[in-house]
């Protein structure tokens, strides 16, 4: 899995450089070397814990570090702690000929990588209603409506839904929606569910 990984990056033209977790690393991430990187892959398939604990280090470390777990598949069980941990992405073996390159530029420049109905399973658990987070405060003024919008969008609701909630057409909520994304500096609806979700979550 690690050559294939350098062999589907070096196609896109992004250089890698690999690390094997040895047997004696496992129980010591502490001595596990973490250079400067634009994204870090880890591979998250067997030794859930060892992974966690990698991801763990690797972002004690460097706390801006943009970081994507690989592995088979990503139940409840693996996913929810690489996320609460701040992972930015979560990537399946039978998704990377066809993801990689364009996963890694996305969490390379601020985005995050995780599928729509995994996002939805983790806002339903991580984040009920009684500590939903506010409105991102680095985000700048926003209006009245906006701040409906983004309440509801970070329940993952669609577009229709938000718009039948707060008695609007879904043109007016696209239009709100993209307005909010602008003002986070993110690109997808995604990215801001999980940003505000990072940003209310105390360090």
């Amino acid at each position: 899995m690690l050559a294939e990984l350098q062999r589907l990056l070096a196609q896109e033209g992004l250089p890698s450089k690999a690390h094997r977790l040895e047997p004696g690393q496992i129980s010591d991430p502490a001595s596990l070397p973490v250079p400067p990187a634009a994204a870090y892959l880890v591979e998250a398939n067997t030794r859930r814990h060892a992974a966690a604990a990698v991801v763990e280090e690797i972002l004690a470390r460097r706390p801006e570090a943009r970081l994507i777990a690989v592995a088979e598949k990503f139940d409840e069980a693996v996913a929810f702690p690489l996320l609460r941990l701040g992972a930015k992405g979560l990537l399946c073996y039978s998704d990377l000929a066809g993801t990689l390159a364009r996963a890694v530029r996305e969490v390379a420049t601020g985005g995050f990588w995780v599928s729509r109905g995994l996002l939805s399973r983790f806002v339903d658990m991580a984040l009920p209603a009684a500590r939903r987070p506010g409105v991102v405060s680095t985000a700048g003024h926003l209006s009245r409506r906006e701040k409906e919008v983004h309440a509801l969008l970070i329940e993952n609701l669609s577009n229709k839904e938000i718009a039948t909630r707060l008695h609007m057409s879904e043109r007016t909520v696209k239009f709100h929606v993209s307005n909010l994304l602008t003002k986070h500096g993110v690109k997808r609806r995604a990215d801001l569910i999980l940003l505000s979700y990072a940003e209310a979550t105390p360090a």
